[in-house]
Parts: C-alpha cells; sequence; structure tokens
C-alpha cells in the first residue's frame, strides 16, 4: 500500500513537471508571437521610424540556457548553425511573456527591430530569460528565380487546399493559382530592388506600389496582393513564415484571388541577403 501512495506521489509530480514544462514553452512561444507582431507593425524605436519586417522564424538551434552560456559564436557553432550575425538579450525579472515583451519594447527594440535577423530562439528559466536573434548564411542551392517562383506557387497552392486559420480569420480550402508572367516580373523588379538598395517595404524607393509595378508589367487586375519575404533561404521557409503573419497567410488564402507570380533576388552586401516578393492577382 505505502508502495502504491509513493508511486501516485511520484505520478502527481511528474505530471505536474510536465504541465510546468508546457507553460514555458508556451510562454516561449507567446513570447515570439509577440516581437513578430510588434515587427510586423510600423513602429518608433530610439526615436527613429522603422517600417514592416518579416516575421522571425523560431529555431531550435537557437534555444539555450537562460542562465549560462558565455561565448555566444562558440554555443552557435557547436549547435551547428552556420551564422553571419547573432544577438543574444537576457532579461531578469519578468514572470510571464507579456512582461518579457514590454521590457524587450522598453530596452531592446533596436534588436528585435534589426532587420538583418531571421531566426529567433527562446528559453527560460524561472524568471530568467534568453531571447537569442541570429541570421544564418544562405546555404540551400536555389534554382533560378523562375523554377523557385514555380516551387512556390506549388507550395502555395498546396496550402489553399486545406482549411486555414490566418489570425482572427477563418479560410475554407480554395481554389489553385495560376502562374502569371506579367505579375512574376513584377515580383522579380520588386525583390531585385529589394536587394540592390537595400530596403524591405511594399513600396520601391520611386514611391511605386504593388499595384503601380503591375500596373507597368502589363497586368491590369480588378485585385491585387503582395507578400514580401527576406532572410529565408528556402521556399518551405518562405512559406512557413508567411503562414504565422497573419496578413500574410490571408492574403495567399484568398479565394478572390486567381492568378500568381513570385520571384526572389540576391545581394550578399544588403542586411537579409535574399529578398522575395510573391504577387497575387485577379483580371
Amino acid at each position: 500500500m505505502r508502495l502504491i501512495s509513493s508511486i501516485t506521489r511520484f505520478a502527481a509530480l511528474s505530471l505536474a513537471l510536465l504541465f510546468a514544462g508546457q507553460a514555458l514553452a508556451a510562454d516561449d512561444m507567446q513570447l515570439i508571437d509577440s516581437i513578430n507582431l510588434y515587427r510586423s507593425q510600423v513602429q518608433r524605436c530610439a526615436g527613429q521610424p522603422a517600417g514592416e519586417l518579416p516575421p522571425l522564424v523560431g529555431d531550435p538551434r537557437l534555444v539555450l540556457s537562460a542562465t549560462s552560456v558565455s561565448d555566444l559564436r562558440q554555443a552557435m557553432a557547436s549547435a551547428g548553425y552556420p551564422m553571419v550575425n547573432v544577438q543574444a538579450i537576457r532579461l531578469s525579472g519578468p514572470q510571464d511573456a507579456p512582461a518579457a515583451m514590454k521590457a524587450i519594447q522598453e530596452s531592446f527594440c533596436q534588436v528585435v527591430l534589426n532587420p538583418q535577423f531571421v531566426d529567433i530562439g527562446v528559453s527560460r528559466d524561472g524568471r530568467e530569460w534568453r531571447i537569442v536573434l541570429a541570421r544564418p548564411l544562405l546555404s540551400a542551392r536555389l534554382g533560378d528565380t523562375q523554377a523557385e517562383g514555380q516551387k512556390l506557387l506549388a507550395a502555395l497552392n498546396i496550402a489553399r487546399s486545406q482549411p486555414r486559420q490566418c489570425g482572427t480569420q477563418s479560410f475554407a480550402a480554395t481554389t489553385p493559382l495560376a502562374w502569371n508572367a506579367m505579375l512574376a516580373t513584377a515580383a522579380e523588379g520588386h525583390s531585385r530592388a529589394m536587394a540592390n538598395n537595400n530596403f524591405f517595404d511594399h513600396k520601391d524607393r520611386e514611391g511605386r506600389t504593388p499595384g503601380d509595378r503591375a500596373e507597368l508589367a502589363g497586368y491590369i487586375g480588378q485585385q491585387l496582393g503582395e507578400n514580401i519575404a527576406a532572410g529565408q533561404d528556402t521556399v518551405a521557409k518562405v512559406v512557413n513564415g508567411w503562414l504565422n503573419g497573419p496578413g500574410h497567410c490571408a492574403n495567399l488564402m484568398n479565394p478572390q484571388f486567381r492568378e500568381f507570380g513570385a520571384a526572389y533576388a540576391v545581394d550578399p552586401k544588403s542586411d537579409a541577403g535574399i529578398y522575395w516578393t510573391a504577387m497575387f492577382g485577379t483580371q
């Protein structure tokens, strides 16, 4: 009888530890979501405006102990993360993700709004937090812009074939998109402009909007949408990033869009290294 009691207490303790671990993991994800929401909106940081930025992608290699790791670059090498740049934020005191996010906005906005960073890892030990942001080397072997655009189309059509929740909006499965060469031309021009001029925005340096660029490429549409991404060097990473962003997700699930064109461009001197543009339209 005492043995059964002992096992019961051990099981209860294990269950409590499991729930505590799940709560910590949920807080980590909540903080990443909060940081990405913050990056998706125009902000003011250190007296300077900061434009819309792509979402950071959670990478388990960046989840480092909140209370250890003295040599960050060595830790990245040990984790097998081929980085270009890395920076860590250490917080002591926040009891939950909203409190941690408030501390980040107050003291570390320049870090989380740095357009160079692509990936993120969050760890927590009680009230000790470590947020690691990094940009990896572009290691994927990409095909030409037409080939990768077609891969992106195929991946988005798979996503559109399933019902999906995009933030607060629910979308039913919808029809596949068809490739449109004019939209692809407009997308390629914008990706190249972002890469060569080192910016990330739907409006280009000449003030042209997605609609302007589509019209210049010969596409006159009743409806038009655009998704952009930066730093991700595979189609899968790009699509995952868009599916995790409510606005991008809503664009790619919009049943009113019928046509699509996409392209990427690379410039190693730019902050993010690689830039993607996808244009959705209906004529």
